[in-house]
Parts: C-alpha cells; structure tokens; sequence
C-alpha cells in the first residue's frame, strides 16, 4: 500500500436553525469534534497533503476547523460538489482526480456516501459496533491505498482505523500538540492580533472604531491569528472581515495586552494599519454593527479596553512625527 485516504464525516450539525440541508451549520460540538480530530492527526503525524471537502456549510466547516488545528492552510482546501450527496461512483471519481503526489488524502463528506464508500474499498461489510453507526459525526476512517486511484476496485483498500472524536480529550494540547497542559480550545485560539485602523483627513489622523458584535461597546478588530498567516496578515484580514477596511500593517507592534478567555489567558498583538480602502456600507457585510472615524482623542474617550488607550496616544504621535519630517 502507498498511500493513504483519510475519511472525515462531518461534525455533528444544528437543527435548530431553519434552513436548507445544504446550509446547514454546525453545532458547537460538532467544530470540537472536528478540531479534537485535527489535533489526532497532528500528534499521529498524519497530516493530509491534499485535502478535498463537500462544499456543504457542516462539512467545509468541519474540514477548515480540522485543518487548522493542524497549522495548515485552510484556504487550499478543495471544494468539489460531488461529495454531497454521493454515490460511491460520485466518490471514486473524485479520488480518481486526486494528484498522485498526494500521498495521503483527506475527504470531508457525509454519510451514506463515506461509509458506502469504506465498506466498497474494503471489499466486504464491516461489522458495526454496538451502537450500530460506523461512521457517525466527526468520526476519521483511515484507510490504507494502492498508488493508482484511476481505477479503483472493490477490495482495494484496508481499513486500519475508525477514530471517533467523542472518545478523544474533550480539552486540547497547550501550546502545541505534545504538551501535557489542557485548555478548553486548540492552542491558536489563544494567540491573537488586531490593528487601529487610521487614515490622514485633511492633514489630521483619524482612528476607525466598529462596534462589537452584540453592539455594545467601542473596539477595533481583533481575532484568533490564522495558524498559517503572519499576525499582521491575520490582523489585516480580520480587519476586512469586522470592519470592511483594507490598507497596510505595520510591521512593529504598538504593543500588547492580556484577558481571560476559554479558561485561561489571550495575548493579543496590535499593530497600526494605514487605510487605503474602505468597503461599501452596501458591501460589506457587518454592516450591522456600524462603524465610525473618529479623531485620536475622541477614539480614546470611546474605546472599550483601557489597555488599547495608549497605544492609541502612541499612534497619534507616531503619525505626527512621521508629518513632520516630510
């Protein structure tokens, strides 16, 4: 066998909401489980060098939150319409088209399609546990492969594993994979960024500020660090996501502070980010939460975290010093 195909259900999905199958989200639980397999991975140095999903919302979900974990990026992952919903004829032919570089493959779908799928590469029915489920939500199938995927057959393939994520730890590694201490999320959560987005209006500095997501207070945009991005880029992007402004992060951070999250501790990084565009208020999506320039000392005042103030104060003198030697 030389290579290797790694089948993921998706994480458990919620009910409650009232929408089309395919958009249909995922519980909670079901992005821990999705995570606490990623981290298996990890520790099992089982890394997918090619990773193809069903684009349904539960699984590319399931997929990112897997990848992540891993420090890998969640933006290469494949998104190919015939997993969902798929036959095994569907499934085979997308593996069919798996790079034969890929030595280990991971497929993110749904049943009855990836147990269909186990059992056919197989080649015979596979007893099933005393729950009688196979594969249930955020359960990983590993499965030994021949090296030409063109033409799979019955038979083909071996199961050497089922990994179910709710026989995990329900906590994970900090601060990578092989540490003993345990938190209540995957150790990047922990990590963060965040930029003071500003501009120059006719010769002075103007801060943008958004509201918080519940509308309560005063913040800049701030988010967990992309494991595969630098905390600037992952700073610039949450900027675009939260507050519909793009520009250029500085390099040097204004500073840093720390609050309590998940159980434990955040540290979060801010960096300075000079506007260049700003999106729409038709187009950007947060639109919701409103947002406002607003000068150096009126951000100030309106700022919900005290420890954002003075490195506010800081940018302000940093714009000006920067004036005044041109």
């Amino acid at each position: 066998m030389a290579r290797e195909l790694l089948l993921l259900r998706h994480g458990k999905s919620d009910w409650s909401e009232q929408v089309e199958d395919f958009k249909r989200p995922l519980k909670d639980r079901g992005k821990r489980g999705a995570q606490r397999i990623g981290v298996w991975l990890l520790q099992h140095q089982l890394q997918p060098d090619y990773v193809v999903s069903s684009p349904a919302e539960r699984a590319i979900i399931t997929a990112q939150k897997a990848v992540k974990v891993m420090g890998q990026d969640a933006e290469k992952i494949i998104q190919d319409r015939r997993i969902y919903a798929a036959r095994v004829e569907d499934l085979l032919q997308v593996l069919a088209e798996a790079p034969k570089s890929a030595k280990r493959v991971l497929m993110v779908g749904h049943n009855p399609g990836l147990e269909a799928l186990t059992e056919y590469l197989e080649g015979k029915r596979i007893p099933l546990p005393k729950d009688g489920k196979l594969i249930p939500t955020a359960t990983l199938a590993r499965i030994s492969m021949p090296n030409d995927w063109k033409k799979l057959r019955a038979g083909d393939g071996k199961l050497d594993s089922i990994t179910r994520a709710s026989n995990l730890d329900k906590k994970f590694p900090f601060p990578d994979h092989t540490s003993m201490e345990m938190r209540d999320r995957p150790a990047y959560y922990y990590n963060q960024s965040s930029v003071i987005p500003y501009r120059i209006k006719d010769g002075k500095p103007e801060i943008l500020l958004v509201r918080s997501s519940k509308q309560k207070h005063w913040v800049v945009p701030k988010g967990i660090s992309e494991p595969w991005l630098t905390l600037q880029a992952s700073a610039a992007k949450e900027a675009l996501e939260e507050a519909g402004v793009e520009g250029e992060v500085g390099s040097e951070s204004l500073g840093s502070y720390k609050y309590d999250k998940w159980g434990a501790e955040c540290s979060v990084q801010v960096y300075p980010m000079q506007a260049n565009k700003l999106i729409p208020e038709d187009e950007w999506e947060e639109r919701h939460r409103g947002r406002e320039w607003l000068s150096p000392e009126k951000a100030i005042e309106r700022i919900k975290q005290a420890e954002l103030k003075p490195m506010i104060k800081k940018l302000a003198k940093m714009i000006e010093k920067k004036k005044s030697k041109k």
